[in-house]
Parts: structure tokens; C-alpha cells; sequence
């Protein structure tokens, strides 16, 4: 069964071809991502790589996990399961308004 991987502390310089790359040392790589940032389309620093199995997974962290990729020292460990955020609320009520009162008209 594959295994999730969470890359973190990864070069702006770096792209998902040479985080495959890097990791298929330590075995077969199902999928590799870096998180993009939709505003700006550049990387955000972090990414996923996906181990065909549990023992290459085990392997690519002993391999990885604080050694340096394209510059920067990378964190490389399990990844977990996002957990759910609290809503955001930009002020207003639930209704979309912006508040405030009743205003008065000046009658001519």
C-alpha cells in the first residue's frame, strides 16, 4: 500500500520532476506534488511525495530527513491527515450585509 510523505523546507528552485527524482532513490515514487500558491503561482515551500510502499517510504525518510535538496535542508516525515479549520468570518452578518442603522433621508 503507498504511503504519503510530507516535504517540507523545499527549494523555490525546485520542481515536482527533480523531488521524483530525488526520491526514487529510496524506491518507486507514485506521485510527487509541490503546494503552489494560487495567488502568485509560486511555491509555497512544501510538498507531498507518494511511496509505492511502506518500507520505501521508512527508507526515503531515513534518507531524507534533514539533508540538503537543491540548497535547502529538507523535513521529510509521515503525513497526516488535514484537520478541519474553523470558518472564517470577514465581518458582516451571516446575511452578506455590511450592518449599520437605519438612515434618515433629508425631506426637501
Amino acid at each position: 500500500m503507498a504511503k504519503k510523505l510530507f516535504v517540507g523546507g523545499i527549494s523555490f528552485d525546485s520542481n515536482e520532476s527533480s523531488l521524483r527524482d530525488a526520491f526514487s532513490k529510496a524506491g518507486t515514487v507514485e506521485t510527487a506534488t509541490i503546494i503552489m500558491d494560487k495567488m502568485t503561482g509560486r511555491s509555497k515551500g512544501f510538498g507531498f511525495v507518494e511511496m509505492s510502499s511502506d518500507e520505501e517510504a521508512d527508507k526515503a525518510i531515513e534518507m531524507w530527513n534533514g539533508k540538503e535538496l537543491d540548497g535547502r535542508t529538507i523535513t521529510v516525515n509521515e503525513a497526516r491527515p488535514m484537520e478541519p479549520r474553523p470558518a472564517r468570518n470577514f465581518g458582516g452578518d451571516r446575511r452578506g450585509g455590511f450592518g449599520g442603522g437605519r438612515r434618515e433621508r433629508n425631506n426637501w
